[in-house]
């Protein structure tokens, strides 16, 4: 695997979920593999988990980290092409992936969507920029439409939960404040489409994602009828896709409470943390022994470990 930005570009999901649990028993054991390598972590939006986890699960490869937060200590960069750099914009990305690949071997960036321009967005300007013009692998650590590292902790967390039949799982729209991009939404679906499942979006009508990444996924505007039997329960707020990124619904009554979740099949609950309690999810629910949000969270080092580890073999 030379880069991953998007969860489809895993030989197996299956295969890569056994391997993470697999080196979870043994985080060590091929610490080898990055000796005498440096990965680049580039935040030009803000982290907890993802900074972390990922620079964790470096460590735990042997790898020397470098971290650094663009928003703060970098200059502001230019993707355009062609553009006269006369207003505040200081470095081109031209000049500047090239100049970070000669300091390390891998880079991991995070770049939130605007939420302003669809088609900017959805080009993915920063990571591809990166990926064009660096000439070492790029790792996404949250793009403007997609979190991959994120889709394949959650991945991992489900097989850790299993149940002995085909389970149901359901992604569920939540109020929130502010509007939030698409990107955790987005990879979760394009995860689940990998699996052998019953699958269903359930949202208020409004809210509909990208339908080139939905594709057939089954879409439900009752919540309480998505949530019938069902064995995984996954949360997340995003904004409007077709009004783009605009809150359209505030619907106090899609929270996520504990009358709901009698609802299915004594099911988990998972949300990808940060998470507003008591806007998106009801803290007895949260709190319940039924939410394995903590679980996710550490789930997070071993889906970046296992990327990392399968990059460092292809070096």
């Amino acid at each position: 695997m030379q880069h991953y930005t998007n969860i489809n570009e895993l030989d197996s999901l299956q295969n890569t979920v056994k391997e993470a649990i697999s080196l979870k028993k043994n985080e060590l054991k091929f610490k080898f593999l990055g000796e005498g390598k440096t990965i680049c972590l580039l935040f030009f939006n803000n982290s907890l988990r993802t900074r972390l986890s990922t620079q964790k699960a470096a460590q735990n490869l042997g790898m020397n980290t470098v971290v650094m937060n663009f928003g703060s200590e970098g200059w502001q960069l230019e993707f355009e092409d062609g553009v006269v750099m006369d207003e505040d914009k200081s470095e081109h990305v031209i000049e500047a992936a090239q100049v970070v690949a000669q300091y390390c071997d891998i880079v991991a960036i995070r770049a939130f969507a605007s939420l302003t321009d669809k088609e900017k967005d959805r080009a993915e300007i920063v990571i591809e920029s990166f990926k064009k013009y660096a000439g070492i692998p790029v790792v996404n650590m949250e793009s403007a439409t997609g979190h991959p590292l994120q889709a394949l902790a959650d991945a991992i967390t489900m097989e850790e939960f299993k149940v002995l039949h085909k389970p149901k799982v359901v992604l569920s729209w939540a109020p929130h404040p502010k509007a939030l991009p698409h990107a955790v939404a987005n990879s979760f679906v394009e995860m689940m489409q990998l699996q052998d499942a019953d699958f269903v979006i359930t949202h208020p009508e409004g809210y509909e994602l990208d339908p080139e990444i939905t594709k057939n996924s089954k879409i439900e505007y009752n919540q309480n009828k998505a949530f019938e039997n069902a064995d995984f329960v996954y949360v997340k707020n995003w904004s409007s896709f077709k009004d783009y990124g605009k809150v359209v619904n505030k619907d106090a009554n899609w929270m996520v409470t504990a009358e709901k979740m009698k609802l299915t099949n004594n099911g988990k609950f998972m949300h990808c943390l940060p998470v507003r309690r008591n806007v998106i999810v009801a803290d007895e629910v949260i709190d319940s022994e039924n939410s394995i949000v903590i679980q996710q969270a550490n789930n997070r080092t071993y889906s970046a470990q296992i990327v990392l580890k399968k990059i460092l073999e292809n070096l």
